[in-house]
């Protein structure tokens, strides 16, 4: 089927005089990724000699290790060296935050498949065959697996944290009508296409450097160091591309890094780590999965009076990034609404499962999830139509202001944007028809829903919001770009490049991307929580500034006339009524030993959040969205389709709306997964039972809408970001709650009355469930 026209055109574009950013250009890397030329990790040329490691794992989830007798292991063919805790030189700690996180446990069993050793063989066969030969002594205690096992052992990895305002309980009590529930929220594999890999080649003196497939090279250079017991300057990390990452190559990648790193100073040859697909599962975090406990009150009409929440997130065996992913899932645990009395809390449940860890949306998600649920039921409840509810609880001007305390200035946008979609989704006269074929379908039943997004942008770790960038000039008008960001095909380079371009007024190819390198740009912060394009491209679009400055007093005095009346554009530089080539303008400057290179930096202005008084501005601004779903159900065997999707998204005055476009709606597929098919299962002994393709369901081509629409909100952003656009990363993940929502609501077919309990994702078993749970 032909889709429509799949981007709306904004009235500035036809005027707006910039020749490279707001056009939609394509991936720096495209050509490559489709012809199979773009190089990953793996397909770096390793050099001589090079050594392959291989992981031993724990066969318990809870217990003490009282023996590991590895001479087996050591004798194995093909086996060069055996590591374990007692070799480490330094640090045997690779969490991010709180010192509770073993790179090789020694004592003390946390899940099952922690790492325990590493084999390095002379073939990553045979260090993986070597693993297998050990024998390890644990003995077994009762792990806590589920959010229940945590809360009734007390298991925590951070304290319970709680903000609201008003008076909750009373106004509970004086609401007309009450309600409450229980929501679960399944977790998620990252299922990036390239897994956790690393390669560590020694150097001179004690210098190694690691080719690391990493969202944030600074912290694999801080833990490698800290395991070496290295200063920082001696390690240098580059990421040239991902092939996917969603969070969990965040924290996640530092101890592949430190463990290949380990073996490459333990034998002076270069080692690398590439995990199976099955380990990376078992290794690495997850989504978070929780379990939302919630009242409500509300009168007639359904606007809320008093909203209750606590967020129960089972966090993992360590705290990992789990204090900044509970305290998003509270920030966004009122998504757009009013909610005069709030008591926002959460629980940060220590289990004997892999640390949780980031995960597109890092928290925001299932926080998002939980209001969304409670206004269905308050809809259900009421005989009102959702929609309905949902606009008579938004954030409006005035005092409104979110749960935390933070004003809504663009209060206006989602409104708008609901309406739009409303009307351009047929929502009113859809609902009725799918009425009418519920009446007569006994076995088939279909929902619809339109549900919207807010979602705050800025690290909500204050001092995160930082980033710099590298921009050198060369006298034949190449320039050469380093920034702290990383390229995992979301198309970050290419943005960044293209600001470049825009400042220096030259064609996009005349800018050269390079590897991310913590050599060049030191103490960068993670491309996550949405602001790679943000922080990095302002970094980037200052260091040009600086040259572009410089060049234009160079041409200024050439031509006598007033800096400012220099201007770059189409390769030249005009003055007057002179103009020169934009290279010819780079050798004289380096004639007149004019400096052509820069350090850009920025910080994201504006910002502050104190955690302890739950006050402050942590967002710079909101991204928003807003989704139409139509699902039908199959009530006999509890089989589900998302029929159609009509999406609107806030990208503000987009850099590029091709690669927005892509992040739309490869955000919404993914959430789409989380929501209905990605389901991870631990049997009783706490053994990841779904940890490959053949037991975990990920979307494929066939599970897309047949009828999937998508539109770009383009309206130039209220504050002040690069070139006005909005962040897109995360955002659209969250468009997928509509499709929840829509099962959800032909769940409520199956019955005239009753609040069905329907956790995430939607399997089949779920479904069939949450249909019983009425008397459907």
């Amino acid at each position: 089927m032909a889709r429509p026209s799949r981007t709306t055109v904004p009235a500035y574009e036809a005027r707006d005089p910039t020749a490279v950013v707001h056009k939609p250009l394509p991936h720096d890397s495209a050509r490559l990724h489709v012809s199979g030329a773009a190089a990953y990790v793996d397909d770096i040329r390793e050099p001589q000699g090079t050594l392959h490691v291989a992981i031993g794992m724990a066969d318990k989830a809870s217990g003490r290790l009282r023996g590991l007798d590895l001479a087996a292991v050591r004798a194995a063919p093909g086996v060069v060296a055996v590591l374990s805790a007692a070799d480490i030189p330094g640090k045997n700690d690779v969490a991010p935050v709180f010192a509770d996180e073993p790179l090789l446990a020694f004592d003390e069993v946390l899940f099952h498949g922690q790492a325990l050793f590493i084999v390095v063989g002379r073939t990553r066969d045979a260090a993986r065959r070597a693993t297998r030969l050990a024998r390890i002594d644990i003995t077994e205690t009762p792990p806590a697996l589920t959010v229940a096992d945590a809360i009734e052992s007390g298991g925590r990895v951070q304290p319970d944290y709680a903000y609201g305002r008003g008076d909750v309980e009373a106004a509970l009590a004086a609401a007309p009508y009450r309600l409450e529930g229980q929501l679960g929220v399944g977790g998620q594999e990252h299922f990036y296409l390239e897994g956790q890999v690393s390669l560590a080649i020694p150097g001179e003196s004690g210098e190694i450097s690691v080719h690391c497939s990493t969202q944030d090279p600074t912290e694999v250079q801080h833990i490698v160091a800290r395991v070496l017991a290295l200063p920082d300057a001696f390690v240098t990390v580059e990421t040239r591309r991902m092939g996917g990452g969603f969070g969990g190559k965040e924290s996640q990648a530092c101890a592949w890094a430190a463990l290949a790193a380990l073996a490459a100073r333990a034998t002076g040859a270069p080692c690398k780590v590439r995990l199976d697909r099955d380990d990376d599962f078992i290794l690495t975090g997850k989504r978070h999965d929780f379990r939302n406990d919630w009242r409500v009150g509300f009168d007639a009409a359904g606007r809320v009076s008093a909203y209750d929440v606590m967020l129960n997130a089972r966090c993992g065996c360590s705290a990992d990034l789990s204090p900044g992913v509970v305290d998003r899932a509270m920030f966004h645990a009122g998504n757009c609404y009013w909610l005069p009395d709030v008591h926002i809390a959460s629980r940060r449940l220590k289990t004997n499962t892999v640390s949780n860890t980031a995960f597109r949306g890092f928290g925001g998600p299932q926080g998002m999830l939980a209001i969304e649920r409670v206004m269905d039921a308050i809809a259900r409840e009421r005989g009102l139509d959702p929609l309905d509810v949902r606009k008579a609880n938004f954030l409006r001007g005035g005092g409104d202001r979110t749960p935390y305390g933070q004003t809504l200035e663009d209060c206006d946008t989602l409104p708008a944007m609901i309406d739009d979609l409303e009307a351009s989704s047929d929502y009113r006269a859809r609902r009725a028809e799918i009425a009418g074929f519920n009446a007569t379908s006994p076995i088939l039943k279909r929902g619809i829903a339109l549900t919207p997004v807010m979602f705050g942008i800025s690290f909500t770790l204050i001092h995160l919001n930082q980033a710099g960038a590298l921009v050198h000039v060369y006298t034949d008008g190449s320039i050469h770009l380093s920034h702290g960001g990383t390229e995992m095909g979301q198309g970050l380079h290419t943005k960044v490049a293209q600001v470049v371009a825009e400042q220096f007024g030259v064609p996009l190819d005349w800018v050269r991307i390079t590897a991310t390198n913590t050599a060049k740009v030191p103490n960068a912060s993670p491309t996550a929580a949405s602001s790679g394009t943000d922080i990095n491209g302002m970094a980037a679009l200052n260091g040009a500034r600086q040259i572009r400055s410089r060049m234009a007093a160079v041409a200024a005095e050439q031509w006598n006339v007033a800096p400012e009346a220099v201007e770059f554009r189409d390769g030249r530089v005009f003055g007057g009524n002179a103009s020169m080539g934009f290279a010819e303008l780079a050798r004289a400057c380096r004639i007149s030993r004019v400096q052509l290179s820069a350090a850009g930096y920025y910080k994201t202005p504006e910002i502050h959040w104190d955690r302890a008084t739950a006050t402050g501005k942590p967002f710079f601004y909101f991204a928003f969205g807003a989704a139409c779903c139509e699902a039908a159900i199959d009530t006999l065997t509890g089989e589900m389709k998302i029929l159609r999707a009509d999406l609107l998204h806030d990208v503000g005055a987009s850099l590029n709306p091709a690669l927005d476009l892509g992040q739309v709606e490869g955000g919404f597929i993914q959430g789409l997964g989380w929501l209905t098919t990605e389901e991870l299962v631990f049997d009783a002994k706490g053994r990841l039972t779904t940890h490959a393709p053949s037991t975990y369901k990920i979307p494929v081509a066939s599970d897309a809408p047949p009828q999937f629409f998508t539109r770009l909100h383009m309206r130039p952003n209220a504050v002040e970001s690069i070139y006005r656009s909005k962040a897109v990363g995360e955002p659209p993940l969250m468009l997928a709650i509509a499709g929840y929502s829509a099962i959800l609501d032909a769940v409520h077919a199956t019955a005239p009355k009753g609040q069905p309990t329907l956790e995430a994702p939607c399997t089949p078993e779920a479904i069939l469930k949450a249909i019983r749970s009425i008397g459907g």
